[in-house]
């Protein structure tokens, strides 16, 4: 295991230099090099590491999040408004649309099936965009009409949305019927992770002021307790829907909101935490990639996560109707809610592993999805936000 992590950090964060100096996201790098160590080609990653890798990509998520939430502003998304909302659901249920029109016919899937696919393929990736949102924030870029800060806050929302569907929807598949329970877990999930989120948000808050401890140690309260949230979520399955990643983040925006000197220095470490988790990340992300299933479903399978984007697309623009936003930053709005990658390799197999009839293609799909669109919607963004974003 110990060869394995350093392979995955030595090869990983060279391959993502590399891919830097020639002008592309390092994320290319790191997912091109879980795709070389991983099972398809070199096989040079030990099994137990690969059977750790869902929590491993977990951590990775939980730090980025943390930083999400240490730098967001409550006043900037007050700024935003009913867009920042709207967003939250509007290109994730277009998306999802889209592939109930396309999965029939492409596949010949049946419309539960393509909305199963719809559910896995239609979450975005914290994991790409919360980073470029950040830079964007500390640069300000596109700050003044609160843009990072409203797509950070949508792009979160986005994934707890589509998982709780994608729940319903394979219940439904394997028998069970959807009710009104289902459909009020939604907004019960969003709710309850952002009250219990705050609540500790405030209590850590008096903590910090009472005693005196190093940063350090504050960084190592907030990664456990953020741990606590994520395994909360996973205890109270089937009791109650609560979102364990959106407290996360609110725990952040609560300390952000009453400790902003202290929330300053913790999003310095965080920053340098995430150094290390990035490279862990994708590479892992790479590693699940699996090139006969990509090379089996070929073009029509590229087409459909095509198609269903500009459904998402589509979606991002309705969703901004009537905001001072300009075309240009509308595009890189758009450009922003593009790229898949963690909630889709978290995912896309557990239909295969239920037992699915179209388990094979909907994981296929997947895992064309991330090798699709996070290295393009990463590039969109590294290059365009220069001349699409005003810099305040």
């Amino acid at each position: 295991m110990l060869l394995s992590l350093a392979l995955i950090f030595l090869v990983g964060m060279s391959l993502g230099k590399l891919f830097q100096l020639m002008g592309l996201p390092q994320l290319l790098g790191m997912l091109l090099t879980g795709i070389l160590l991983g099972p398809g080609v070199l096989n040079l990653l030990d099994p137990t590491i690969l059977a750790l890798s869902t929590d491993l990509r977990q951590i990775a998520l939980i730090i980025i999040l943390i930083r999400a939430g240490l730098n967001l502003d409550v006043y900037d998304l007050k700024k935003v408004g009913r867009p920042a909302i709207l967003m939250c659901f509007i290109p994730a249920c277009f998306e999802i649309i889209g592939m109930l029109l396309l999965g029939p016919r492409f596949f010949g899937l049946s419309l539960l099936d393509a909305a199963i696919l719809g559910t896995v393929i239609a979450a975005v990736s914290p994991a790409v965009i919360v980073p470029r949102m950040l830079k964007l924030m500390e640069t300000n870029y596109g700050t003044k009409k609160s843009i990072p800060q409203m797509i950070l806050a949508g792009a979160s929302v986005d994934d707890v949305f589509v998982i709780i569907l994608f729940t319903a929807f394979m219940g439904l598949a394997q028998g069970e019927s959807i009710t009104a329970t289902h459909l009020l877990n939604i907004p019960i999930a969003i709710v309850l992770g952002i009250f219990v989120g705050v609540l500790l948000g405030i209590i850590l808050a008096k903590l910090f002021t009472i005693l005196r401890m190093r940063d350090t140690g504050k960084v190592i309260i907030l990664l456990s307790l953020s741990f606590l949230l994520v395994t909360c979520e996973q205890w109270l399955s089937g009791i109650v829907s609560f979102s364990g990643l959106l407290a996360v983040m609110a725990l952040g925006v609560t300390l952000n909101q009453l400790k902003q000197a202290v929330t300053i220095r913790l999003s310095l470490k965080f920053s340098k935490l995430w150094s290390g988790a990035e490279i862990l990340l994708f590479v892992l992300v790479g590693a699940l990639i699996n090139l006969d299933y990509a090379r089996n479903a070929g073009f029509l399978a590229v087409l459909i996560v095509v198609g269903s984007l500009f459904f998402r697309i589509v979606g991002v623009f309705v969703s901004l109707i009537g905001t001072n936003l300009d075309r240009k930053e509308k595009i890189f709005t758009a450009i922003a809610y593009t790229p898949k990658a963690t909630v889709q390799a978290a995912i896309g197999g557990l239909p295969l592993a239920m037992g699915l009839a179209s388990g094979e293609i909907i994981l296929t799909v997947a895992v064309l999805s991330i090798v699709v669109t996070a290295p393009l919607g990463a590039i969109l963004m590294d290059k365009t936000y220069r001349s699409f974003l005003s810099k305040d």
